[in-house]
């Protein structure tokens, strides 16, 4: 028997479409996570907005250092990773600049005055983050209709399962969270991938993990550069990623959040100029792909575990 008990938080305008209602619940009376989010500014949030808010908190919590992250529709759009915000904000929307017009912009660390300065020319409908210095809010609300959210952490309990309603039911799952360890990985190619790659592998697997499959991304120095998600297959991500990228493609590396289940998917990528593959192996095929992989001077290295996000 699982009981579950909701209040309700706060009524919605309306759901996904005007003509469906909404309204936010929370369980208990206190708790961290983007439900529990203060609202310090702008005007009144909807459904999507939400949706997308909490993609952008989990997104940007997920990382180490200063990250921000930029979501279009529950995916990442732009995401980097920096020892400085401004910089890390910069990497970030140069990853899909028109995808960013209308997103909603997560931060890990408290937002400083620079960064809001240089989010000014683009429009976002939220921003949420831990916190704000006193001048970098004085720039945010320049904008009067800018959602402005502080959250805080989820708190130990607060997220243990992920709830999906089903026509008549709820299907249930833990969530999505494993420590991981690219030292562990297999690399099952010819060519072992030098240590930047390595980096950049890394950070390509966890942003797999945030996007809907199939996911592919392509990463270069920590930030995202090109990105296909929810495709029916394969390759239609790796065209689309390798698209978004355009120039950026070449010398990066790519993450695909399920094994590549023939080898032309992985072709496409080295003819798009990605050098490094990480994927989970585990197809009837993986001999095939791997001597494609060699074929075209690739890494590649195998992590035996999957991040399907339907």
């Amino acid at each position: 028997m699982l009981d579950l008990s909701y209040r309700k938080h706060l009524d919605l305008r309306y759901g996904e479409n005007p003509h469906q209602k909404a309204a936010l619940y929370v369980a208990g009376e206190s708790g961290g996570g983007l439900a529990r989010a203060r609202q310090i500014h702008g005007r009144e949030l909807s459904f999507n907005n939400l949706l997308d808010a909490d993609s952008a908190w989990r997104t940007a919590t997920d990382f180490d250092g200063v990250a921000v992250a930029i979501i279009k529709h529950t995916n990442p759009c732009g995401l980097a990773v920096s020892s400085d915000q401004v910089e890390a904000y910069q990497r970030a929307l140069a990853g899909d600049p028109v995808s960013a017009f209308g997103g909603i912009v997560g931060f890990n660390t408290v937002v400083t005055a620079a960064t809001a300065r240089e989010m000014s020319s683009v429009f976002y409908e939220v921003v949420v983050a831990p916190g704000y210095e006193d001048e970098a809010l004085e720039e945010l609300k320049k904008k009067r209709n800018l959602r402005i959210l502080v959250a805080a952490p989820a708190e130990n309990g607060d997220e243990e399962y992920d709830l999906r309603p089903l026509s008549g039911g709820l299907l249930v799952q833990s969530q999505d969270v494993l420590a991981e360890d690219a030292s562990a990985w297999k690399v099952v190619t010819q060519r072992r991938p030098d240590d930047r790659e390595v980096s950049d592998l890394a950070f390509a697997w966890k942003v797999a993990k945030h996007v809907k499959s199939n996911a592919i991304v392509l990463v270069k120095d920590l930030a995202l550069v090109g990105m296909g998600a929810g495709q029916p297959n394969r390759v239609n991500s790796v065209h689309l990623a390798v698209r978004a990228a355009g120039e950026t493609a070449a010398g990066s590396v790519l993450a695909s959040d399920a094994f590549f289940p023939f080898p032309d998917g992985l072709q496409q990528a080295a003819d798009g100029g990605v050098t490094a593959v990480v994927q989970p192996g585990g197809s009837i095929r993986d001999d095939e792909v791997i001597a494609a992989a060699d074929e075209a001077n690739l890494a590649m290295m195998f992590t035996g575990v999957r991040h399907f996000k339907h």
